[in-house]
Formats: C-alpha cells, sequence, structure tokens
C-alpha cells in the first residue's frame, strides 16, 4: 500500500501559466451542450423554425416560417426590443406587407367590378405582379432574419469560447485542478 499527497487548487489559486493551461483545456469543452437552445427557444417564440446551421466555415442557417410571415413579423414586435435589428425588419416587412396588400386589394376590387376584357388582362397582370412582390418580401424578410439568428449564434459561440465565459463555467461549477492546471 502506498500513499501519496496531492495538492488541490481552485482555480483562483492557480499560477498564470497552469491558469492558462485549464483554460485552453476548457475551451472546447463549454460547447458540449445543445449551447443553441436558447436561440432556438427565442425562434419558435416569434413562429421560426431553425433546422440548422453552421457558424464556421459554412456560415449558414436553415430557417423557415411556421406560418405567415406577417404572423412572424407581429410575434416579433411583442417579444424583441425596439432596439433589435429583428425588430426593424419585422416593423419594414409590415410596412411594405401591408401596402402590397392593399395594392393587391384594390386589384380585386376593380377586377370584380370591370367587364372589359382589356383592363381585365391588365389588373389581372398587375395583380400577379404585386402578389410576386409579397412572396419575395417574404423570402427577404426570412433570408434577413436568418443573418439576424445566424449571428446570434455566432456572437454566443464566440462567448462560449471566450476566457471570460470559461472563467465562469470553471468558477460556477467549483473545478479543482493539479498545480499544473489540469483538473482534478
Amino acid at each position: 500500500m502506498r500513499t501519496e499527497e496531492i495538492k488541490i487548487y481552485k482555480f483562483e489559486e492557480l499560477s498564470d501559466e497552469a491558469k492558462e493551461k485549464a483554460i485552453e483545456d476548457f475551451r472546447d469543452g463549454n460547447l458540449d451542450y445543445d449551447w443553441w437552445d436558447n436561440t432556438y427557444e427565442d425562434a419558435r417564440n416569434v413562429d421560426l423554425k431553425i433546422t440548422g446551421f453552421d457558424t464556421g466555415r459554412g456560415n449558414r442557417i436553415n430557417i423557415e416560417f411556421y406560418g405567415l410571415a406577417k404572423d412572424t413579423a407581429e410575434s416579433i414586435l411583442k417579444e424583441h426590443g425596439e432596439s433589435t435589428e429583428t425588430y426593424k425588419l419585422a416593423k419594414e416587412f409590415i410596412k411594405t406587407n401591408n401596402f402590397l396588400q392593399n395594392t393587391i386589394e384594390v386589384y380585386i376590387e376593380l377586377l370584380e367590378e370591370t367587364e372589359l376584357e382589356d383592363e381585365q388582362e391588365r389588373y389581372t397582370e398587375n395583380l400577379e405582379f404585386h402578389e410576386d412582390e409579397m412572396e419575395e418580401l417574404s423570402d427577404e424578410f426570412l433570408k434577413d432574419l436568418g443573418e439576424e439568428y445566424l449571428s446570434m449564434l455566432k456572437n454566443e459561440v464566440e462567448y462560449l469560447q471566450s476566457d471570460e465565459a470559461i472563467i465562469e463555467t470553471i468558477e460556477a461549477n467549483e473545478y479543482e485542478f493539479l498545480q499544473n492546471g489540469e483538473m482534478y
């Protein structure tokens, strides 16, 4: 039988060199859980569905509306602060969407009121043009929201891999270390 004595240190008791080693050993550990859940939940709260993302080389996000783009925009106005980019995007979307919706309704009324074939054809073309614009507006809104949510995810990854966040994790979990910075 043999007995060994090992000195165990709290993070703040380590030398600067040992602290650096401990931080580096934890660098990827802060991403070992579903850290993106809060962002996904925020998206769900405004009727958006994120099905995947890549904050690295792929730099992409897969996002879709659960329902109508207008419903998502209205939810964002209720849930997000006025200073957020998503709020600004939603506000602009609603303004433009309402204008297009009113224009479409005018052409529908004109179509119902006229019996002239030339006017019906012209109104139908204008109606289809504005319906296409409305669809493009929704697509662009979704693309812009995707960019904002991808930015949120990138910021979260950056923070979680920062020394500050790693030290917070170490201290919150009261991890202990050997003198060289290896976790005990």
